[in-house]
C-alpha cells in the first residue's frame, strides 16, 4: 500500500486530495494545527491504516518535528499543500503577520521538501502546491502571490533534478476555490466573479490526475485559469495587472 503525507490536509483541497487518494487505496496522513479537526477529516476517509500528525507548520519546533517523522518513517508521496494568504493591501496589513506567511508558504515548504527528497526512492513524488498567482500577479495579495511564484518555479526546477532518478516533482497551480481560505485571509469567495471560481472536488481531481500521469512539471487547474493566463501572454503587463487588480478582494479596502 503507498503512503502518502498531506499537509493542510484538515480541509479544502488538501482533505479533497485525501478522499481520492484513499478511495485507490493508499494509505494517508494528515496533518494540520486542530487535532479535532484532523480527526474528523481521517474518519471522512475510505480505508483503514490512516493516522493524523498534529502542526503548526508556521513554528520552527512544529516543522522540525514533521522532519523527524518524514525522516523516520516511509512516504511514497509528499504533498506540500499547507499556505497562507492575506488579502489587503501591503502596507495596510501586519508586516509580522505577512512574513509569517512567507515563512509558511516559502521556507517550511523547502524544509519539508529536502526532507523527503534525500530519502526519495525510484517511483515516489512530490507535489507542491503553488497558485496560478505564481504566473500572473496579485494586487491586494502581493506578498501571497510573490510566494506562489517561488514555489512554482521551484517545483519546476527540482522537476529537472530529480527526473533522471524517476522521482516526480509537480508545481500544481490552483485558481480561486471555493474553501475557507479566502474568509481566513479575510476576504470570501463572494468577492470574486463567479466565472473564474472552482470547485474542491475539480481541483483535487485535477491534482491526483497529474499526479497519476506524472508527464508535466506544471499544472494549471482548470480551464477557465489556462485560458486566462493564455489569455495574459497577448496583453501588455500593465493590463494584466490591471485586470487582476479589478477582481482582487484585496483592492476593495
Amino acid at each position: 500500500m503507498r503512503k502518502v503525507l498531506i499537509t493542510g490536509a484538515s480541509g479544502g483541497i488538501g482533505l479533497g486530495v485525501a478522499k481520492l487518494l484513499a478511495a485507490k487505496k493508499y494509505q494517508i496522513t494528515l496533518v494540520a494545527r486542530r487535532e479535532e479537526a484532523l480527526n474528523k477529516a481521517k474518519n471522512s476517509l475510505a480505508g483503514i491504516g490512516h493516522t493524523i500528525h498534529v502542526c503548526d507548520l508556521t513554528k520552527p519546533e512544529d516543522v522540525q518535528k514533521l522532519v523527524t517523522h518524514i525522516e523516520g518513517h516511509s512516504y511514497d508521496i509528499l504533498i506540500n499543500n499547507a499556505g497562507v494568504g492575506m488579502y489587503g493591501q501591503f502596507i495596510q496589513m501586519p508586516l509580522d503577520e505577512q512574513l509569517s506567511s512567507m515563512q509558511l508558504n516559502m521556507n517550511t515548504l523547502v524544509v519539508l521538501s529536502y526532507a523527503f527528497l534525500k530519502k526519495a526512492k525510484s517511483g515516489d513524488a512530490l507535489v507542491n502546491v503553488a497558485s496560478m498567482l505564481g504566473h500572473s500577479s496579485f494586487p491586494g495579495a502581493s506578498v501571497y502571490a510573490a510566494t506562489k511564484s517561488f514555489v512554482a518555479n521551484f517545483s519546476e526546477s527540482l522537476w529537472f533534478e530529480f527526473k533522471k532518478k524517476n522521482i516526480f516533482i509537480l508545481g500544481f497551480n490552483p485558481g480561486a476555490t471555493r474553501t475557507d481560505f479566502h474568509s481566513n485571509a479575510g476576504g470570501e469567495t463572494s468577492s470574486y466573479p463567479e466565472f473564474v471560481l472552482s470547485n474542491i472536488e475539480d481541483v483535487a481531481n485535477d491534482l491526483v490526475r497529474a499526479l497519476e500521469k506524472r508527464n508535466k512539471p506544471r499544472v494549471v487547474s482548470g480551464w477557465k485559469n489556462r485560458m486566462m493566463l493564455f489569455t495574459f501572454k497577448l496583453l501588455s503587463r500593465s493590463t494584466a495587472v490591471n485586470i487582476m487588480g479589478g477582481i482582487s478582494p484585496g483592492m476593495k479596502y
